[in-house]
Formats: structure tokens, C-alpha cells, sequence
């Protein structure tokens, strides 16, 4: 019976299904989510899989293609984070269903409340977009009032992130999870809302969907949390000739170094929130997208304990 396999949501990262710097097209995405839906469609065997996809690469592609149409008004970026669920999602739930031996795929358009008060209004972080040299960000800056920021060699706009407060559909993901359906949810870390007069209103932002994530795992009371991402551990000195990976570690253990923000340090802190949060009953876990498998077996990966 489906209740009878352990939950673990699983975040993959907009950048794994569209590479830096690859052709922002129709195909190259449709390859990438294809390479993630045969490592994800491997673990629903074992575990009741639930799915959070990145949109950062996408939404960005989107706003852009807003912008050029000059007959209408740009619309906001929580309805283009809905339109980048929407088109992943529907890639994502047909390329895992090729690759899954039983079971339904369902995905979910989702809303997260998030706290109108927030100071990442003030202080937009969020990569959105793709990247640019220097001068072509200023530009773009100049023309659309865009807030910039470097991205490694790189420069990308900014958005506000503010922090994930629930998940709006939770009890909508549970009933589909309970009768047995993957579930693909809080894509792009979900359309961010607030409550105003008891009426949900969008707002302009983006949320991370490695913290949305786990808000979701502490909902369903997961067992697992599982980040995949580019690199086979989280390592300490990453890139540096003292680079140490780390392999199963505690809470408490990984308070004693700094990750780079805006990579590494959300999903640490994402995996940490949830390790925490179950006291001992749940385990974060970060690695390579290609090796899903290999990371719930114990063979690679670096694993989060509370």
C-alpha cells in the first residue's frame, strides 16, 4: 500500500533542468527534465516521492518575454511563477511517467502564505533570469528598473525571497500522496501570497524552493528531505586545496562552517531546518542529481541528521 512507503520530498534546482549558459529552448529543457525524471522515477519504488522544482532560469525567460510585448502590461511575477509550475510540471509528470513502473503523476499549482513584513522585500537576493556581462546588466537595469547583482563571473537580476510561512494546498498534496500519487508541487517554491482580510493576494517575488521544501517535508511529516543539485557532497573549502567533503553530519556539526550563499547555504540551511525540526525522526540529505538512487542507499551524498 501506498501509505506504507516513507515520504521524502525531493528539490531539484531550475539550473539542473536548464544548464547556465544552454540554449533557454524547449528542448534542451525537455532533455534535462528528462535525465531527472529517470533518477526520480528510480526512488518512488521505495518511498512516496513528492517533487519541488527551481524556475529560476524559467520564470526569468518569461519576464523577459513579457517585457517584449509592449501591448499589454507585464503581469506579475507570482502568475509567471504559476505559468513556469504549470509548464514543468506538465514536462515533468509526462517524462516521469515514461520512466515509472506503476502509479499516477499529479501535479499541483501551489501557493505559499508568505509574511507581507518580511525584510527580503527591502533586499532582493534571488537569482532570476539568465546571466549577462556586466555592461548588458547595467543596461537591462537602467531600462526595466531591475535590481543586479554579480553571479559568480556573471551578473543576473534580483528579486525578492522572503520566507516561506505554509503551504496553502497541503492537504490537497497529502490526499494525493495517500492514494498513491507522485506529486509534483511548490514549483519554483510555489506562487508566494499574503493574507489580506481573509483573502490570499499574490505578491512580487520569489520564493526559494529549497526553503519551501521544507516547509512542505514538515508538513507531511517526512521522513526524508533530499536536495539534489550539481556537486556529490556538501564540502567545506569548496574549491580550495583544503575542499574536505562531508559525509553524515549533524545539525550541530555544520553550524561551525559558512557555505556560499545563494548555493550551497540555503540548501544546508533547508536540510538543517528539517533534521532539526523532526528531532532525530527525519534526515536531510544533499547530492548529485544523477545519483538519487545512490544517496538513499548511503553510497554518496552528505547526510543531515538532528
Amino acid at each position: 500500500m501506498a501509505q506504507d512507503k516513507p515520504i521524502i520530498v525531493v528539490a531539484v534546482g531550475g539550473n539542473a533542468l536548464l544548464q547556465r549558459g544552454e540554449l533557454m529552448s524547449y528542448e534542451n529543457q525537455a532533455n534535462n527534465i528528462d535525465i531527472a525524471s529517470k533518477a526520480l522515477a528510480e526512488l518512488s519504488e521505495n518511498y512516496r516521492v513528492v517533487v519541488v522544482h527551481g524556475n529560476g532560469p524559467q520564470v526569468g525567460l518569461l519576464a523577459l518575454q513579457n517585457l517584449a510585448y509592449t501591448d499589454a502590461p507585464p503581469y506579475p511575477l507570482d502568475v509567471l511563477g504559476a505559468e513556469t509550475q504549470g509548464m514543468i510540471g506538465y514536462m515533468m509528470a509526462r517524462s516521469l511517467k515514461k520512466y515509472m513502473k506503476t502509479g499516477h503523476v499529479s501535479t499541483v499549482v501551489t501557493q505559499i502564505a508568505v509574511d507581507q513584513a518580511d525584510p527580503a522585500f527591502d533586499a532582493p537576493n534571488k537569482f532570476i533570469g539568465p546571466v549577462y556581462d556586466k555592461e548588458t546588466a547595467q543596461a537591462k537595469s537602467a531600462q526595466y528598473g531591475w535590481n543586479i547583482k554579480p553571479d559568480g563571473d556573471y551578473w543576473r537580476r534580483v528579486v525578492p525571497s522572503p520566507f516561506p510561512q505554509g503551504i496553502i494546498e497541503i492537504d490537497s498534496i497529502r490526499t494525493l500522496l495517500d492514494a498513491g500519487h507522485t506529486v509534483i508541487c511548490c514549483g519554483g517554491g510555489g506562487c508566494p501570497v499574503v493574507e489580506n482580510e481573509g483573502e490570499m493576494t499574490g505578491v512580487e517575488a520569489v520564493i526559494d524552493k529549497d526553503f519551501s521544501a521544507a516547509t512542505l517535508a514538515k508538513q507531511l511529516n517526512a521522513q526524508h528531505l533530499l536536495i539534489l543539485t550539481d556537486g556529490d557532497y556538501v564540502c567545506v573549502d569548496w574549491g580550495k586545496p583544503t575542499e574536505q567533503p562531508l559525509y553524515d553530519v549533524t545539525v550541530e556539526q555544520l553550524g561551525q562552517y559558512t557555505f556560499a550563499a545563494g548555493s550551497m547555504a540555503p540548501k544546508v540551511e533547508a536540510c538543517c531546518d528539517f533534521a532539526a525540526y523532526t528531532k532525530g525522526a527525519g534526515v536531510g540529505h544533499i547530492g548529485s542529481l544523477h545519483k538519487a538512487a545512490e544517496i538513499m542507499a548511503n553510497r554518496s551524498g552528505t547526510h543531515i541528521h538532528g
